[in-house]
């Protein structure tokens, strides 16, 4: 991996003198593309440089050994370890740094909440889930937009679709996606026994309307009269959007705003999310749809992690990670299962990138 170090170091100076280019100066669009490049490959070159001038004093400091003074051969190994030292974690700074990068890591996100297996409990759990992000949403400083929201008599969520709108929202909460199992003593349960129910969570990355063309002619939009949890009628114009794309059979409701207009722009928002994760998933011979590979059925049986309310316990299956402090984590403080799983699929790709290596 570190063989193609100096081509990037090329390449970055490349981009600095087109960015000083007037042609690309002004445009626009050019710019913001040439500028993110250069902003992405500017950590990775500056490392490059440390290293390079670690292993330059490395190689002065051996050719010193030499050297009749017994000082001067004294200091020399003493150099040789520090810079043998902070070569081996420059190379592993830099390994990590040339992972490919998620493209989408900096975008928005919009993230659907759905209650799965156990009704009215489940609902209420997509509830609680929902407060969780927005709560640790509010810690990192993203705002929040809800596109779509179908709630329940009792305050519950059947789904919630929230935009959520900060640097890095994606790359921090991707791996989210997946069924959240929650187990506790629903509040009508009048003899305390314990329920599993199951909310599915799906996290996509916000795409721009130039990113993903739809045709008019693929949509069949329909409206009618918004409504609240239990029929009760909240809007007496037909402001509710249904928009349906006929070639993938993708619907998307959106009722929650007064304007038709508004409620046509967050389901169209919605659609083109859901359009550019289906192909995405085709790209990478994925051939069902990722959106179902990510969040499943809904069934008790999947899921990427369990929440203990009689415990106190949240369990994150894939890395084993189990917290005692279920309370806390419902109030949004999720830093450490979210860096946890970070750290362990960028372990992952390393290792991966280990083995393409020896092959």
């Amino acid at each position: 991996m570190l063989d193609q170090l100096p081509a990037l170091e090329e390449r970055y100076q490349e981009l600095e003198q087109l960015l000083s280019d007037p042609l690309v100066v002004r445009n626009r669009g050019l710019y913001t593309q040439y500028g993110r490049e250069h902003a992405d490959l500017s950590k990775i070159v500056d490392v490059f440089r440390q290293y390079r001038s670690a292993q330059e004093g490395l190689a002065d400091s051996q050719a010193l050994l030499s050297d009749s003074d017994p000082e001067m051969k004294a200091l020399a190994k003493s150099e040789i370890d520090a810079l043998s030292a902070e070569i081996a974690q420059l190379e592993e700074t830099l390994t990590t740094l040339l992972i490919p990068k998620d493209p989408n890591d900096d975008r928005n996100v919009l993230l659907e909440i759905r209650a799965g297996t156990g009704g009215e409990e489940a609902a209420l759990f997509a509830g609680d889930l929902f407060r969780m992000y927005s709560r640790y949403a509010e810690t990192v400083g993203w705002k929040l937009e809800i596109l779509s929201e179908n709630m329940t008599d009792s305050g519950g969520f059947k789904e919630i679709i929230v935009l959520v709108k900060g640097k890095g929202a994606y790359r921090h909460l991707k791996y989210e996606s997946g069924t959240h199992r929650v187990q506790r003593v629903p509040v009508t349960e009048t003899q305390g026994r314990i329920h599993t129910s199951a909310v599915t969570v799906a996290v996509l990355p916000e795409v721009e309307e130039v990113e993903v063309h739809v045709e008019p002619s693929e949509l069949k939009i329909d409206v009618f009269r918004s409504s609240g949890p239990g029929g009760q009628s909240v809007n007496t114009t037909d402001s509710a959007v249904r928009v349906t794309h006929l070639p993938t059979g993708l619907v998307v409701i959106c009722q929650d705003e007064k304007s038709q207009h508004k409620n046509k722009e967050k389901a169209m928002k919605v659609l083109r999310a859901r359009l550019y994760d289906l192909e995405m998933s085709q790209q990478h011979d994925e051939m069902s749809e990722k959106r179902k590979n990510q969040v499943g059925s809904g069934d008790r049986s999947e899921r990427i992690r369990t929440y203990n309310y009689p415990q106190g316990r949240m369990t994150d299956h894939r890395i084993g990670m189990t917290l005692y402090r279920l309370d806390s984590i419902m109030q949004g403080d999720i830093k450490e299962i979210v860096d946890g799983l970070a750290t362990f699929y960028q372990a992952q790709a390393l290792k991966n990138a280990d083995s393409v290596k020896s092959d």
